[in-house]
């Protein structure tokens, strides 16, 4: 359906769980939150959702993989919905295990989160010394038969913006989508701002990079000659795309989050026996959907991240 600003809702992120296996610092480090829906509860909301014109469902975190009930999850859900896309964001940590299971259970697209292919930065990113346990899961990614694999990175200046180019060689070598994602704002991260690479000053370092026509809902593509992959810019603070935004969140505790950008949250959970007032009050929920973010606003940076997913 469309919200109060004629777009068109119809892609759901859904957080299956706060918890996490890292520690990423841009990501906040608030502590879980203490409820998780099951798998037949999150099926339940997004066979609601899927009434209301969702077509496109993403399982998110904190790191969804930590619960070890996800395949589950994923194939009730799928079973529910039937989206057109069913796919999963991950660090990747425990890919290696769970992307056959997966892949069997109805995902069809994964997102590996991965902001450099050094070692040690690795471990100053996340606080875990694991880059070739990922790597592997990649690799496992690249061959359960997935309909498409990306890598998301986030670029942060005195920290890995040297990383760009091993990361846009596995574009070349690999048919896989690598894609720089600028560094938000967090409500307790000023520096935030000295600290963003931005999708323009990537493509003044890699001018061989040439555009694709078409793109997605948030990132523009480019590719060179020789590679298999893409190469993806997704830029919500330089080049702000609130007008084109198709997304809702619904967080691992029952609670929906029309926009990443602002404060509010609805609670589903109280309609859940109740399969037509869910319907109605997830109708009402996207119309309430903001015009954007307010990212450049004081105070308008994000809360932690495991919170409310990517």
């Amino acid at each position: 359906m469309k919200d109060s600003f004629g777009r068109e809702i119809d892609y759901l992120r859904i957080s299956v769980t706060s918890r996490c296996n890292f520690r990423c610092a841009y990501c906040g480090a608030a502590p879980p939150l203490t409820e998780e829906l099951s798998p037949g509860e999150f099926a339940a909301f997004a066979a609601a959702f899927a009434r209301a014109g969702i077509r496109k469902i993403r399982l998110t975190g904190g790191e969804p993989l930590v619960r070890q009930d996800l395949p589950a999850i994923a194939a009730a859900v799928k079973t529910a919905a039937s989206p057109e896309t069913l796919a999963v964001t991950t660090n990747g940590y425990d890919l290696q295990r769970f992307a056959q299971p997966l892949a069997k259970a109805g995902v069809n697209a994964v997102n590996v989160s991965l902001d450099t292919l050094d070692p040690a930065c690795f471990r100053a990113i996340t606080g875990v010394d694991g880059l070739p346990r990922v790597l592997r899961g990649l690799e496992a990614a690249l061959n359960a038969g997935f309909q498409r694999v990306k890598v998301n990175a986030v670029l942060m200046r005195g920290v890995n913006e040297d990383a760009a180019g091993a990361l846009i060689e596995l574009a070349r070598r690999y048919a896989l989508d690598i894609r720089f994602i600028e560094l938000m704002p967090g409500e307790d991260d000023p520096a935030a701002d000295g600290r963003r690479v931005t999708a323009g000053e990537i493509l003044a370092e890699y001018p061989f990079l040439e555009p694709l026509p078409g793109g997605g809902e948030t990132a523009e593509y480019y590719t060179a000659p020789g590679f298999l992959g893409r190469v993806g810019l997704i830029a919500p603070v330089s080049r702000r795309f609130c007008s084109d935004c198709s997304r809702i969140r619904l967080l691992s505790d029952g609670r929906v989050k029309p926009c990443l950008g602002q404060p509010e949250t609805y609670d589903l959970r109280p309609f859940l026996s109740d399969p037509g007032g869910l319907y109605e009050e997830i109708r009402r929920v996207i119309l309430l959907k903001p015009a954007g973010h307010r990212f450049s606003e004081p105070g308008g940076g994000l809360p932690p991240m495991n919170r409310i997913g990517g």
